[in-house]
C-alpha cells in the first residue's frame, strides 16, 4: 500500500488548483495502475449455455419490481443478442447493466441470471468525476477526461492493482468506450462507493472513469463476471443512441 503525503498548509491551495492532489472530502481513484495478471484474458474453455431469447422478458421476469428501468433492459438485450452473434461473449449466462441515467446515491448496477431471469447482485456503482456529481451527465472515451464511458464491454481477466482485485474491461464501441483498455478503465471496489459515504456526502463518491463497486461485495462481483461476460453502461444520451453501430445494428 503506498503511504499518503503530507504536504505543508501553506502549499495546499496551489496543489488543488494544479490538480495534483484531488481534495480530501473527494476520493477519486486514479486508474493509472500497474498491476500483475492473475488469469488470462481469454477463457481457455468458454463454459456452453443455451439462452432462449424468446424467455428474455422484462415483464415475466418482474423487472419492474426490481429498479432496473425497462428502455435500460431492452437496448442491454439488443447488444447482448449482437455480441453473442458476433462470437465475442463466452460466459452468456449473465449480463451486467448499469443504469446511469439513476442518481449515485440509488442501487444502479444489476446483475442478471439469463435463464432464469433472477438478479443476481443490486448494488451502488460510481460514476467517472468529471461526468458528473450527483447524476452523470458527461461522458467521454478521451484519455485524462475523467468521465464514464457508455456502451458495451466484455469482461477480460483479473489484476492486483492500486485498488486490490480488479476486473479489466474491453470496450465494444469504437468511438465510444475502445479506448478503455488503454486508459484502464476497469471495475474495482472503493470505500468511497456506500451507504455511509452517502449519508455524509448525499452521493457518492466518483472515480477517474472506473465503474466503483462497494468493497464488501467486489470480490464476489467480479468473479462471478470476469471472463467474458457482457457489461452495458447505460444511459438515455442521444448522441449514444443515435450513433451506436450495436444498438442501430
Amino acid at each position: 500500500m503506498l503511504k499518503s503525503i503530507r504536504y505543508p498548509a501553506a502549499i495546499m491551495p496551489f496543489l488543488l488548483a494544479l490538480g495534483h492532489i484531488s481534495p480530501a472530502h473527494e476520493p477519486i481513484n486514479r486508474a493509472e495502475v500497474l498491476y500483475t495478471d492473475t488469469t488470462t484474458s481469454i477463457v481457455a474453455s468458454p463454459k456452453t449455455v443455451s439462452v432462449s431469447v424468446s424467455k428474455v422478458n422484462y415483464t415475466l421476469w418482474n423487472l419492474q419490481n426490481t429498479g432496473l428501468s425497462e428502455n435500460a433492459f431492452q437496448y442491454a438485450m439488443k447488444g447482448y443478442q449482437y455480441l453473442v452473434k458476433k462470437g465475442a461473449i463466452c460466459k452468456k449466462d449473465i449480463i451486467t447493466i448499469i443504469d446511469y441515467s439513476k442518481p449515485s446515491y440509488q442501487k444502479r448496477l444489476f446483475i442478471l441470471d439469463m435463464i432464469s431471469g433472477k438478479v443476481l447482485f443490486n448494488t451502488l456503482v460510481a460514476h467517472g468525476h468529471n461526468s458528473g456529481s450527483e447524476y452523470a451527465t458527461k461522458f467521454s472515451n478521451s484519455e485524462e477526461s475523467h468521465e464514464t464511458s457508455l456502451g458495451f464491454y466484455v469482461t477480460l481477466g483479473t489484476y492486483i492493482g492500486d485498488n486490490g482485485y480488479s476486473l479489466k474491461l474491453k470496450g465494444c464501441e469504437k468511438g465510444f468506450n475502445d479506448n478503455a483498455y488503454n486508459r484502464k478503465i476497469v471495475l474495482h471496489g472503493s470505500e468511497y462507493v456506500s451507504e455511509d459515504f452517502i449519508h455524509t456526502r448525499g452521493y457518492l463518491g466518483r472515480s477517474f472513469g472506473c465503474p466503483a463497486i462497494p468493497l464488501e461485495l467486489h470480490k464476489e462481483i467480479i468473479d462471478c463476471i470476469k471472463d467474458g461476460s457482457c457489461v452495458f453502461l447505460y444511459h438515455p444520451n442521444k448522441k449514444y443512441l443515435i450513433k451506436s453501430k450495436i444498438l442501430n445494428s
